[in-house]
């Protein structure tokens, strides 16, 4: 598969937007889930490790999951985190990890992914019996937010509620969201959610 990132991840963390909505979804990941030194940690869609960077201290082991190994690069060459993260290059939908976890996080990771209904569903098996998801992406937007030859993007956002559904029929509850940041882009503005929720 080819690897959508491998131009992007040279200068990924020198984009404004990218470290503005790490740091508004870090914020609010931080002031909404309770870390703990025994939590083992997904996070989903790592990149170059700007949020796990920012879980890592606070937990036992972070595994960082992408399709992308040139951002998994990026991440890997960060001494701060070689003690606690370990990257892993797959894609879990297709071979899911032999681990259950207490956490799985995200941020701008969900839009990339074709089937969001099957998404929760393999994160629920990774899950242990009181795991918790922490999930930030995009509200609804026009399609403006990405460039329109783009690759790799099936959804313009999300609608809370139907993302709600979806979490609750995949055995989720607690679902609860907030506005992490808002990104301001070309004139517009996107809200960028962070849905907190627990298995049921």
């Amino acid at each position: 598969m080819a690897d959508l990132f491998e131009e992007k991840a040279k200068d990924w963390e020198a984009r404004p937007a990218v470290s503005r909505i790490a740091k508004g979804v870090g914020n609010a990941l931080l002031e909404r889930v309770r870390l703990s030194p025994q939590m083992r940690v997904i996070d989903f869609g790592a990149g170059t490790g700007l949020i796990c960077g920012q879980v890592a201290p606070h937990v036992e082991k972070v595994y960082a999951v992408d399709v992308s190994q040139a951002m998994l690069d990026k991440l890997t060459a960060k001494p701060a985190l070689h003690d606690k993260v370990e990257a892993i290059c797959r894609d879990i939908l297709e071979q899911p990890l032999d681990l259950e976890v207490d956490l799985i996080v995200s941020a701008m990771a969900l839009h990339h992914v074709e089937d969001i209904r099957a998404l929760m569903q393999a994160f629920a098996r990774h899950l242990s019996s009181t795991g918790r998801l922490a999930l930030a992406d995009l509200d609804s937007e026009d399609g403006s937010f990405h460039p329109p030859d783009v690759q790799g993007v099936f959804h313009h956002g999300f609608d809370r509620s139907q993302l709600q559904a979806i979490l609750e029929q995949t055995g989720f509850r607690d679902v609860q969201f907030v506005t992490a940041v808002e990104l301001d882009k070309e004139g517009k503005t996107y809200p960028i959610f962070l849905v907190t929720a627990s298995k049921a």
